[in-house]
């Protein structure tokens, strides 16, 4: 609940060291440096004892023990109220729900104004998933701290009193202004409830009420093409871009508006405000990256400047755009540009499989026989049975011409194949290409008639 560890935290500093160290503590009512006068200072000692016996079993985690303490020293005094609040404490720890409760109850009625032992009442209730209970006290806590209308609404969310929590939220946005945890309660029971209409009435009145305020546009124009209406989210992002033309974030919704609208040098030029964007996460501009790539997939008439997007994203530290770039000029079969990318995703993502893998196959094709050997050799003291690693291995060490350590590598690597006849061909033509390399013409035709045996049942 709200502060709650850190008030009963100075609920328990206060109890522990006005005791100690006042000499008429409030909540004791007794003095424990006065000297005995006759029966009341072997009372006082003994309330002092138990005390500090309920705290130190307390502390120790020993809750039946710190029971009887404070027990004992309600026996002295009754009138304490912090001794029904920790009592109560005890008890919960004890799950002995009904007595601590009781306590806490206790406590109140004799220290009604007391916010901590409300509180405390309030996320037992909460615990024990007993609302009704818990409204009316947080209700109480309402007039020590108006934060409490927050935990309040979210009660009657618990209770699928939704109008009554929306009643709430509104009149805190009204007084505070709008809040992320608010709105995100509030999104929530717009999504239980379904009323997708209300949610956008809401979001409407938020842009007129605040229109130069650019997250209420991009709130409503994300609900109206959540509801698919995709027209009135058109024309409230070309609003935004009127109002501020500086925004980036508009362009993320604009885009695609613009595509579909077949403006087409329009939507490119949004696609490139995105993705150049400091403004705009990663994670977005690789969507945006990604329909880009698409788009030029079906319009190659525009590929110039889907390049000039692309290198405006060069030196990127966001792994997931390197790995669709390099993607993308894999696809174009540009590959040295492919690995300039996935090298660059590698050195972030160092236990990418996928990536690794590219890097390596990549090394191959460039004939980068020795990066090849290096990064293999390593990647398989990560990965020992990954069979693929041993023929990227076997295959740079007879392009190095060590045809020996591949025959070694690679007859390893055959017994980590299952059900892969392309690759055990793969490994049969290069055990064949290192004993030519040997000279032994038996064996590398033996690994050759193999390898074509299985090409042939492909």
């Amino acid at each position: 609940m709200i502060y709650n560890l850190v008030r009963n935290y100075i609920c328990f500093i206060i109890v522990l060291f006005g005791i100690v160290f006042i000499p008429k503590a409030t909540y004791a009512q007794v003095d424990f440096n006065k000297t005995p006068e006759d029966d009341l200072g072997i009372v006082e000692d003994k309330f002092q004892e138990h005390f500090y016996e309920a705290l130190k079993q307390k502390g120790i985690e020993n809750y039946e023990r710190a029971v009887e303490a404070f027990l004992k020293c309600i026996a002295l005094d009754e009138s304490v109220p912090v001794l029904y609040f920790e009592l109560g404490k005890s008890y919960d720890k004890l799950k002995n729900f009904g007595a601590a409760e009781d306590a806490f109850k206790k406590a109140i009625n004799k220290d009604p104004d007391n916010e901590w032992f409300l509180d405390e009442l309030y996320g037992f209730y909460v615990s024990q998933k007993d609302y009704d209970k818990a409204i009316k006290t947080v209700k109480q806590l309402v007039e020590y701290h108006p934060d409490y209308k927050e935990d309040l609404a979210s009660l009657y969310v618990r209770m699928k009193k939704y109008n009554d929590a929306l009643k709430i939220l509104d009149a805190l946005d009204a007084e505070h202004g709008i809040s992320m945890s608010r709105d995100l309660m509030r999104n929530r029971i717009y999504e239980l409830t379904g009323k997708k209409k209300d949610q956008i009435k809401n979001l409407e009145k938020r842009v007129d009420d605040n229109p130069e305020k650019e997250s209420n546009y991009l709130a409503l124009i994300y609900r109206y093409s959540e509801n698919n209406q995709k027209k009135k989210a058109f024309e409230t992002a070309k609003e935004l871009l009127k109002i501020n033309p500086t925004s980036h974030k508009v362009h993320l919704a604009l885009y695609k508006f613009y595509l579909d609208d077949n403006a087409t040098e329009k939507a490119i030029e949004s696609m490139k405000i995105v993705v150049k964007s400091s403004q705009i996460k990663p994670e977005a501009k690789l969507k945006v990256l990604t329909d880009f790539v698409k788009f030029v997939g079906e319009n190659p008439q525009y590929e110039t400047d889907l390049v000039e997007a692309t290198a405006l994203v060069e030196g990127t530290n966001n792994s997931k755009t390197l790995i669709e770039l390099g993607q993308y000029y894999l696809a174009k079969n540009n590959k040295a540009k492919a690995l300039e990318n996935f090298e660059a995703a590698l050195k972030m993502e160092p236990d990418n499989f996928g990536v690794l893998k590219n890097v390596m196959l990549l090394y191959l094709d460039l004939k980068q026989f020795d990066l090849a050997n290096e990064k293999s050799s390593k990647a398989l003291e990560n990965y020992p049975s990954q069979p693929l690693l041993y023929l990227i291995n076997g295959v740079s060490f007879n392009e190095l011409n060590q045809p020996q350590k591949a025959v070694d590598v690679l007859e390893i690597g055959l017994d980590y194949i299952i059900d892969d006849t392309k690759m055990e061909s793969d490994f049969y033509s290069q055990l064949s290409k290192a004993y030519s390399l040997l000279g032994n013409t038996t064996k590398a035709k033996t690994f050759s008639d193999k390898a074509k045996q299985l090409q042939n049942t492909n």
